[in-house]
């Protein structure tokens, strides 16, 4: 009985072959073996004898698609100072608030774009107006509290929504998309991209920003 020696799968695991097999030609017709009971298994026919490819032919060789040489693969990564950031104006009248704060984080870390990248702020500029006539669901209005704490004894503090609806209106939208940002340096440079109005004036219109629609 002639000995066998493990080479490597393509899936990760050995499969086993005659150790006196001669190198594998790559010139020679690839084919797939889907019956193996680890997975596809590369091998050519060479006068008769079934031969297991090397590591390197399996690496550039996808069961059953063509070939793609690997330095093709490259990953776009975006480079701070030459993203092109635009500006959106959105009217939050008879907005949900949770689902008004997603679509504006969404658009403040730029993940509505192609070029999205983690560690650079790819986001645009969002100017919200009419912020105070949101809508909450269910009975937040009554249950909601904001915490503040000044890191002095006995001062930690709850204040109700309707307090803060009443007094200021717009932190309730700006602490709404702030938690959905990273809780870093970055999350805070995208923040600084969010202008909130109770009104519906904003400074902004120089910019000319582009109506968002939901």
């Amino acid at each position: 009985m002639v000995e066998t020696a493990p080479l490597p799968r393509g899936d990760g695991g050995f499969f086993f072959v005659e150790p006196d097999l001669t190198p594998f030609d790559p010139l020679l017709d690839w084919r797939v073996s889907v019956a193996e009971p680890c997975g596809p298994v590369l091998w050519a026919n060479a006068g008769g004898r079934c031969v297991a490819a090397p590591q390197a032919a399996i690496e550039r060789f996808s069961f059953g698609c063509k070939t793609m040489a690997k330095q093709k693969l490259r990953t776009f990564m975006a480079k701070t100072g030459e993203v092109e950031q635009k500006w959106f104006h959105v009217d939050a009248s008879n907005q949900v608030l949770g689902r008004l704060s997603v679509r504006i984080a969404t658009i403040l870390m730029g993940k509505h774009k192609p070029t999205y990248t983690p560690h650079v702020d790819t986001g645009d500029f969002v100017v919200v107006t009419n912020a105070a006539k949101f809508k909450l669901t269910g009975k937040k209005a009554e249950t909601m509290l904001y915490p503040r704490y000044s890191f002095y004894p006995s001062g930690y503090k709850e204040i109700p929504y309707k307090k803060v609806m009443e007094e200021h209106p717009e932190r309730i939208l700006e602490t709404a998309v702030r938690r959905m940002l990273p809780k870093n340096a970055l999350g805070r440079h995208m923040l600084a991209k969010l202008k909130v109005y109770a009104t519906k004036e904003h400074p902004h219109s120089a910019q000319k920003p582009l109506p968002l629609s939901f």
